[in-house]
């Protein structure tokens, strides 16, 4: 009996210099270790073959026609979508400032010219084991966000909440001017914040708010199983503090914890303040969708009683409102 095995394509590398003599050179060395290779003369070229098919290493010359690789390289790390591109720019300069600015602009490593191909070859594969490393991490939580899905499907009336959550709490985070890491985390939580309803049995996941004390306290337990479940990623390190204290609130009488105010991390404030407002906005079988002004309304006079923290509150629909302004 035959036996097939699926084997992983060749790692895509893409290498920049306006000199093809170069390209060419680095091309072969890399080509004849089973590698595919990619090349482009200047920066602009190099951006269009990354969004036509994203590569899995970046050989970039610094001294290029238009934008430097300095240039190219602080763009892609700019990108949420390819900034873990491990990124190697390639150099005749040899001043230390020059060094300092490519790690700036985010360069994961650095070749001096002439390059040795002996070195060549061992910056390559060991970028290579650690991009692999990092889609191994990208693919688990690609698969979490996708149970979220699953989760979510389990209740159709809340069919596209976690899209919507993703959304509005990535475009909240950019506009509290929060990093990169924590409106990363935010999008996240979007997708994996109710993660810990898929141990909830459907006949207390579909009865809606009016459940039995017993029943209850099944429920109250998703934030602390969808922490659990989580918690081996260290990729998701910033977001299990939204998984479990998204349904905290500012008084006290949330839950799993019955945090107050401070004491609930601002990544659960910021995406609970979303939740709330999709949960308003859309029809359950027990309530009918509230319009956006009674929405705003019913949040704030929530926030003032201590549910929510108000400034919060006040920044998302600041944020809303200069959306609708713009649209």
């Amino acid at each position: 009996m035959s036996t097939f095995l699926l084997r992983r394509p060749p790692p895509r590398i893409l290498v920049v210099d306006d000199q093809p003599s170069i390209a060419g050179l680095m091309s072969q060395l890399l080509t004849m270790r089973g590698y595919e290779v990619i090349t482009a003369e200047n920066a602009d070229q190099a951006e269009a073959e990354v969004r036509r098919q994203a590569p899995d290493l970046i050989l970039s010359d610094v001294m290029m026609p238009g934008k430097s690789g300095y240039e190219f390289c602080r763009g892609l790390k700019e990108n949420p979508a390819t900034r873990l591109i491990p990124f190697v720019l390639i150099t005749g300069l040899t001043d230390s400032a020059d060094k300092l600015r490519g790690i700036e602009a985010g360069a994961d490593d650095f070749l001096n010219k002439p390059v040795l191909a002996e070195e060549l070859i061992a910056r390559v594969h060991s970028l290579l084991r650690l991009k692999e490393f990092t889609d191994e991490l990208e693919t688990a939580d690609s698969v979490l966000c996708t149970l979220g899905l699953i989760v979510e499907g389990r209740d159709p009336y809340t069919e596209g909440h976690c899209e919507r959550l993703a959304a509005n709490a990535t475009e909240l985070g950019g506009h509290l001017g929060m990093d990169q890491d924590s409106v990363l985390a935010l999008r996240r939580g979007g997708y994996l914040h109710d993660l810990g309803k898929i141990a909830v049995p459907d006949e207390i996941l579909k009865k809606g708010s009016n459940l039995g004390p017993e029943e209850w306290e099944i429920m109250k337990q998703h934030p602390v199983t969808g922490e659990n479940i989580c918690r081996p990623l260290k990729s998701l390190r910033l977001v299990l503090p939204i998984i479990r204290h998204h349904h905290e609130h500012s008084d006290g009488s949330g839950y799993p914890d019955g945090l107050r105010m401070s004491e609930i991390p601002l990544l659960p404030r910021v995406l609970q303040v979303v939740d709330v407002y999709d949960a308003l906005r859309t029809a359950r079988p027990y309530k009918p969708a509230l319009p956006h002004d009674q929405a705003a309304l019913t949040m704030h006079e929530e926030a003032r009683r201590g549910l929510w923290d108000h400034e919060l509150v006040g920044e998302f629909f600041n944020m809303l409102d200069q959306r609708r302004r713009v649209a």
